[in-house]
């Protein structure tokens, strides 16, 4: 058996059924192999979608997404994808080829230092210096990827040790003794269940709850990771405690749910960041205290006494000093909290607060209203349906107005904020739930980012349904310049953007372009019922703005609702 046979029948081992990629040189011998191989491999048409796919897999399942490519450019370009993997806490491990070992360090054709260029940015990193080496490599590899916090990790793979022999391999599996990998600090062990929290930090929590009257519930994107959503929601029902979630907390408990408040933050509503500023207690679950969440840290909930609750032990205190500190297993924590509290004006006037400033959706023009259309296919949309987003205004429109049932049915980046993620994502999420509904909703600046994957959704007949909003301009952008750099307008224009439902139908892809309010409905049910992958190209208002906005350098309650600039201009998205 070689090198590369013995991998890919590692990956078998842990389960491993499908693999992104894109061939090249270093990696061939991998690639030939898989040709022998029950995986199934979905070849992308750029390395960047292959890391994403995998990402949009591990994202919707909470398995290990597993992409692969070749030496020097072909591993530089999984680099995005593996940041973006690192800072959103997302199991990924990424294979790629290397020069042969005599070649390492010499500049050879195509050879790049993968472990030097990842180091900060994956949980842990191989390259693979001996064939009998892989099975360990690999078996450490997943145990990382998925164990605590999960991440991404790196296997570096020369070519010739792909294709070496390996001596004496037993005929009825993998080696019972492999010789030691190299690895970055220090070797992994061996995958664990979370820690139990500790006695102290739940005898400090408890105390603080009992003796709260305004407690709001923060909870963020460790809830799903830890698998704690319905010991969440089994919090929230025997606490009544007011709910706030983060970007990627959305779904935690259903948008629907009377003490839910809404996203807080940066384009919050102004209910949750209001109770947030005024509560006396912050149960903060699963969540890094993000300078997005927060605005001006020094005055993030000021009243509040924090309890902090993760499983990563680098957050506690890491930005927010904690009341009480709870490190481990997040469902054990939760349960082990719960108990009923006194708090029934406190929710009231939180209800009180939701009323006030619900959203509105009654636009006064003609043109189609963006917040108004992702409500109505939100609840359009069939239940269990994925929604996958790129980064910028359409992104804080999904977050605000979506109906989202699950965490692991929102996906979008993040942590690194990346353009060009939404469409490879949708794509590892048709894969791994084919008979769901996957939404990628995207921008005119982001769908150019990655447009290439169409080649991909059409080639594998996914039933993806793209939806683009083009106000051609980089909407965020162009927001951010026209509040607060004089509407002085940089390098934002996109008015050559290209036809995208012409670009989809040269792909191969069923698609319809709409610009008018009356055009919304029809458009919608021909979108939802295809059978197969299709797009809409939704014209919008290039001056449409995301509404409320906390300024940078502002506190939570510091929200404004419009610029300077646009005064004059109705202000529709929230009373």
């Amino acid at each position: 058996m070689t090198g590369a046979e013995l991998l890919l029948r590692s990956l078998e081992a842990e389960g491993v059924e499908k693999i992104w990629g894109y061939p090249g040189g270093a990696i061939m011998p991998v690639y030939d192999a898989l040709l022998d191989s029950p995986i199934r491999h979905y070849l992308t048409r750029h390395e960047q979608g292959a890391a994403f796919a995998a990402q949009g897999y591990a994202r919707s399942t909470g398995e290990v997404g597993v992409c692969m490519a070749t030496s020097g450019p072909g591993a530089t370009n999984l680099v995005t994808g593996i940041a973006d993997a690192y800072l959103d806490s997302v199991p990924l491990v990424a294979i790629t080829g290397q020069v042969p070992r005599h070649l390492i360090g010499t500049d050879a054709f195509q050879e790049v230092d993968m472990l030097g260029i990842t180091l900060p940015i994956v949980k842990h990193s191989y390259l693979v210096t001996e064939p009998e080496s892989i099975p360990q490599v690999v078996r450490q590899a997943f145990a990382t990827a998925r164990e605590g916090r999960p991440g991404p990790v790196v296997i570096d793979l020369p070519k010739d040790v792909a294709q070496a022999e390996v001596p004496g391999l037993p005929e009825a599996g993998l080696p019972e003794k492999c010789a030691p990998a190299i690895g970055l600090f220090g070797a992994p062990s061996a995958a664990t269940p979370p820690d139990p929290p500790g006695a102290d930090g739940l005898a400090d929590a408890t105390e603080l709850l009992r003796a709260s009257q305004r407690p709001v519930i923060y909870a963020g994107g460790g809830v799903e990771k830890g698998a704690a959503v319905d010991a969440l929601r089994r919090f929230v029902a025997g606490t009544g405690i007011p709910v706030v979630h983060t970007l990627h907390g959305l779904g935690g408990i259903a948008s629907d749910h009377p003490l839910f408040l809404g996203m807080l933050g940066m384009h919050g509503t102004r209910a949750a960041n209001h109770a947030v500023q005024e509560c006396d207690l912050l149960v903060a679950i699963g969540v890094r205290f993000d300078d997005r969440a927060t605005g001006k840290l020094s005055e993030f909930a000021p009243e509040a006494r924090v309890i902090h609750l993760d499983i990563d032990a680098a957050e506690l205190g890491k930005l927010r000093v904690p009341h009480a500190a709870v490190r481990g297993d997040l469902r054990l924590a939760l349960d082990a909290l719960e108990r009923s509290l006194d708090i029934e004006p406190w929710r009231q006037q939180c209800r009180e607060w939701k009323q006030r400033w619900q959203w509105r959706y009654d636009a006064p023009f003609d043109e189609v209203y963006a917040p108004a259309m992702l409500r109505q296919l939100s609840q359009q949309a069939p239940s269990g349906s994925f929604v996958v987003c790129d980064v910028g205004q359409h992104q804080m429109w999904v977050a605000q107005h979506w109906c989202f049932e699950h965490p692991r049915q929102h996906l979008t980046s993040g942590g690194l904020g990346t353009m060009g993620f939404g469409l490879p994502a949708a794509i590892g999420v048709q894969i791994a739930h084919p008979e769901a509904t996957v939404l990628n909703v995207t921008g005119d600046g982001s769908i150019l980012m990655n447009v290439q994957e169409l080649a991909t959704i059409r080639r594998y007949n996914l039933p993806v349904k793209i939806v683009v909003l083009d106000n051609s301009a980089l909407g965020m952008v162009r927001q951010w310049q026209e509040c607060f750099f004089d509407n002085r307008e940089s390098e934002v224009d996109l008015s050559d953007n290209p036809d995208f439902a012409e670009v989809a139908r040269a792909f191969g892809i069923p698609a319809l372009a709409i610009d008018r309010t009356q055009q919304v409905a029809g458009a919608l049910d021909l979108l939802l019922e295809s059978r197969g992958p299709m797009l809409l190209h939704v014209h919008i208002d290039r001056q449409a703005n995301v509404w409320p906005l906390v300024p940078a350098g502002a506190n939570n309650s510091q929200m404004i609702e419009t610029s300077q600039a646009s005064q004059s201009k109705p202000v529709t998205a929230s009373l």
